[in-house]
């Protein structure tokens, strides 16, 4: 018989969480404000806020670092994660960062100025607020498709191509770059394929205009390129994240997702102009070059990390649980963006809480209650992660309302997802019970989803 399919890695070390009971989880969202993001970690059982920073580092990247060199200028550190940035890439300048919203500060402070659109595939929540702070425009260019979330295509990160070539031939003065995330975290952590890439990269050269990545999730988009694109599966990953940022002129990398690491990032081009111009913000931002807000014994983590996690059966452990729990989900018939992304599940609250109009939020209701059921905590991707169109202040309600429920990597074991879909499940039986959600009482002017105080609606 074939034998069945394991984890990749064995359990070195592990960390206590604790349950709680319903009655201090009730009290404890109230004094968050019915925000999440304002519950501190001990009064959590199972913690799918983000998978930002919250993977565990493997004994490679502890061992490195002890290795780390601490030097202010010219640490051994930077240049090995300047040459494995160079292997993976092809780009031939790196700047390192704390973060990924750092290299966005920092690239954007030299790119975007006010009066710019910036147009790409459904811009997530720091790259639009870098763009929009700067009083430019982030237009979405994302596949009509991608809207629909029962619907099953390979591919729902994708640019639509004819609404890029519209907005190129509109505003050519006004356009300085194109910016596509892979994979589309706001779509539901879908996945951009390489045919897309090469047709965005033909048309960015015909206007003469230049291609970023958002790149946080690169390696789970070469596994998805390679396991649903034809022609790639028989490629290695580190071969398809040559051939995909080929196609790019940079990128900026939030190292806390792929780079398996707890905090870092960097800016990479092949461009010299957007290295100078980019070095201009880096040193007064984020530290000297060959540091740039990153300490030696990270960046040092950091080249392995990226070393590891381009590697195929690392990403297959991984993108396999995030498939398992969405079984789970089909076997209670909850809807969720179709098919399961790189590394989380989108649970799609319009479908589930039909009855709470989308002026009181549902994805941040069915979030909280979430959180009630089984001290789950999701995370909102929905209509108060849109925040407010700058121009007329009202709430955009045009996007999809989703809760997140993003995994960890090398975290948590399938129990825990047997926890998440039972809880969802209890949540999903009395969803026709549910009428009512949340409004504001108080909210930031820009990224409001992280300190907005709600109350509910009784």
């Amino acid at each position: 018989m074939e034998l069945p399919f394991a984890e990749s890695w064995k359990i070195k070390m592990v960390e206590p969480i604790r349950k709680s009971t319903r009655e201090e989880r009730e009290k404890w969202i109230k004094d968050a404000n019915y925000n999440v993001f304002q519950l501190p970690a001990d009064q959590v059982y199972i913690d799918c806020l983000t998978d930002s920073g919250t993977g565990a580092m493997s004994d490679r990247q502890w061992a490195a670092l002890m290795m780390g060199d601490e030097s202010y200028a010219g640490s051994r550190s930077f240049f090995e994660l300047r040459d494995v940035v160079r292997r993976l890439t092809g780009f031939e300048y790196v700047i390192p960062t704390h973060q990924g919203r750092a290299a966005e500060n920092v690239l954007f402070s030299h790119l975007v100025k006010a009066g710019d659109i910036v147009p790409g595939n459904s811009h997530f929540d720091t790259t639009k607020g870098h763009i929009e702070s700067r009083k430019a425009v982030a237009y979405d260019c994302t596949v009509d498709e991608a809207k629909d979330t029962q619907l099953e295509l390979p591919f729902k990160g994708n640019v639509d191509i004819a609404k890029l070539e519209k907005v190129l031939a509109e505003n050519t003065d006004k356009i300085s770059f194109i910016i596509v995330t892979i994979t589309n975290n706001t779509a539901g952590g879908q996945p951009v394929s390489m045919a897309n890439l090469k047709d965005i990269r033909k048309v960015a050269d015909r206007y003469g205009k230049r291609v970023i990545f958002d790149s946080a999730r690169f390696a789970e988009n070469a596994y998805f390129i390679k396991t649903r694109e034809e022609g790639y599966a028989d490629k290695t990953i580190k071969e398809i994240s040559r051939e995909m940022f080929s196609y790019a002129d940079g990128m900026t990398m939030s190292a806390k997702k792929d780079g398996l690491v707890n905090m870092g990032g960097f800016i990479a081009t092949r461009h010299e102009d957007w290295y100078e111009g980019a070095k201009n913000y880096c040193i007064p931002f984020e530290g000297y070059l060959t540091y740039g807000g990153m300490n030696g014994r990270d960046m040092a983590a950091l080249a392995i990390g990226l070393e590891e996690n381009t590697e195929f059966d690392n990403l297959d452990t991984r993108i396999r649980q995030v498939q398992y729990l969405a079984a789970r989900l089909d076997e209670y018939g909850i809807p969720y963006q179709r098919p399961a992304g790189g590394h989380a599940i989108f649970v799609d609250a319009r479908l589930v809480l039909p009855n709470v109009p989308k002026e009181e939020f549902p994805a941040q209701t069915l979030t909280v209650e979430l959180y009630k059921e089984g001290g789950v905590r999701g995370c909102e991707i929905g209509y108060i992660l849109a925040d407010r169109d700058p121009v007329t202040r009202e709430n955009r309600f045009n996007g999809l309302d989703l809760l997140r429920i993003c995994i960890p990597r090398r975290v948590y074991t399938n129990n825990h997802m047997d926890v998440i879909a039972a809880a969802l499940k209890n949540v999903y039986d009395r969803r026709m019970s549910i009428t009512r959600g949340y409004k504001i009482e108080w909210e930031a002017e820009l990224m409001r989803h992280f300190t907005v105080k709600l109350s509910p609606l009784a």
